[in-house]
């Protein structure tokens, strides 16, 4: 994931202030130069470097942080607080037109991700909006951007218009742009053509379809890999076309993640979405705070509460509930919750959004290999259906018919049954409220230690006993 680097960085340089009791302004400028060294080694631009490092400065050698009770833990705030407007302060909507279509082009170079972007944004607003959105294929340099883009359009059921490869960018626009206004589509995606480089010929492209389209969005994409460079691309676009927001895509690669730290404090534009996966369910609205923290470690709770409530269904969370507390929880079921819990992400990423986590020793060592779950998934789909209803069946010859048929061994068959009958007693012991569980360490499996999601639930389980003496 991008950041972990500059995560280890930040981490590191604060933790010394963390172990002092008073702080010298020695220490801070100490922890400064620590800061502006892994800012730089992320490709942060350097102009973004110095004002950030200097406000923090500034702010942090006061007289009431230095001589407070606990100055290292008002100066880490300080870095999160300033962190946080060095990447925008506020979460900033799209755009919307008073009349439809709302109409958004997306610009940026070739392979920034700008079409598969548009069929993530697609998905985005018929989920979250109900919309009936229509998407242009107006990239005819690259055949193939059409092509994927129909594809997308057919996984969404989402209409695409298209006149092919040899007609004018501009054209195939405008007539877009007449039949979304004569279907009445509520939202306009334009996908426009990129250059390796930034080049004349597509600036005046571009700026003839902002002219005919007026769109209410201009979101440049891209692509955090490209480091220092996205700056400079989001510079040139915004002093030509005028961006009014910018999306990050590839930021689960191995990236340092410069580029979000820079553009926004480079162009003015605010970030409004980050790209994390290749799936089209991949795509996060852009919070500056929440981003802050999990930069600095601190996690990131309600991304990962949002995460879980994507796919959430009230009508099986019920039947799964009363499951519980009737013991009849079974092999349908753990396939199902594995699913669920796969389909947020790698678990790696989900445990550090967890207050606390990226600071545990080993963590960095915390890995599931999605292979492990497909295996699990082959041992389960090998049983009989009355098998997977009815666990207790399965004695040493059937246990034997299921290795052979999943390609897996009796030891192993035996230790996802064993995992299955450890979250089985998990499940139970929920239901009745304690949340204290032994054997969760067997339950979560996987290569994942289980005193790390232990730790997390008890810790958030004090959280929310905390909150309610507060309330009381």
């Amino acid at each position: 994931m991008a950041f972990e680097s500059l995560t280890d960085r930040l981490q590191q340089a604060m933790s010394k202030l963390r172990r002092k009791g008073k702080v010298s302004e020695a220490d801070v400028k100490e922890m400064m130069r620590e800061i502006r060294l892994a800012l730089l080694e992320a490709d942060v631009n350097l102009q973004v470097v110095k004002d950030f490092t200097k406000r923090v400065r500034e702010r942090a050698v006061g007289v009431e942080v230095l001589e407070s009770l606990s100055p290292a833990q008002q100066i880490v705030k300080i870095v999160d607080e300033e962190l946080t407007a060095t990447l925008g302060s506020e979460t900033v909507e799209l755009n919307k037109s008073e009349k439809i279509p709302t109409v958004i082009m997306m610009a940026g170079l070739q392979g920034a991700g700008k079409t598969t972007f548009a069929g993530k944004l697609a998905k985005h607003l018929i989920k979250n909006e109900k919309a009936r959105p229509l998407m242009i294929a107006g990239d005819v340099y690259r055949p193939a951007a059409i092509d994927q883009l129909k594809v997308l359009g057919q996984q969404l059921d989402v209409p695409v218009f298209d006149m092919g490869t040899d007609t004018n960018p501009v054209e195939i626009v405008r007539q877009g742009m007449a039949l979304a206004k004569e279907q009445r589509n509520d939202y306009v995606l334009i996908d426009t053509a990129g250059r390796l480089h930034v080049d004349e010929a597509l600036m005046a492209e571009l700026s003839q379809i902002k002219e005919l389209a007026q769109p209410d969005e201009i979101l440049l994409v891209v692509d955090a890999m490209t480091g220092q460079d996205a700056v400079n691309v989001a510079e040139s676009f915004n002093q030509q076309l005028g961006i009014t927001g910018v999306v990050i895509t590839k930021l689960d690669g191995d990236t340092r993640g410069g580029a979000a730290l820079s553009i926004r404090a480079v162009t003015g534009a605010p970030i409004k979405f980050i790209g994390s996966g290749e799936k089209l369910t991949d795509l996060e609205i852009f919070h500056p705070d929440r981003m802050s923290s999990r930069i600095l470690g601190m996690g990131d709770m309600l991304t990962l509460i949002e995460k879980a409530q994507q796919d959430y269904d009230e009508k099986k969370a019920e039947e799964l509930a009363q499951k519980m507390k009737e013991n009849s929880f079974d092999f349908n079921d753990f396939i199902e919750q594995l699913d669920q819990v796969m389909g947020m992400g790698p678990i790696e990423d989900l445990l550090k959004m967890i207050p606390g986590m990226s600071n545990m020793p080993g963590i960095e060592n915390v890995k599931v290999d999605p292979k492990e779950v497909e295996r699990k998934r082959a041992m389960i789909f090998s049983m009989t259906p009355a098998e997977r209803e009815n666990p207790d069946l399965l004695n040493p010859s059937r246990r034997r018919r299921i290795a052979a048929g999943s390609g897996n061994s009796v030891v192993e068959v035996n230790r996802m049954i064993k995992q299955f009958k450890e979250s089985k007693k998990m499940m139970q012991q929920m239901s009745k409220g304690n949340m204290d569980i032994p054997g969760m360490d067997q339950m979560l499996g996987g290569g994942i230690k289980g005193k790390l999601g232990k730790m997390a639930m008890n810790r958030m389980v004090k959280k929310n006993k905390k909150k309610k003496k507060k309330k009381k």
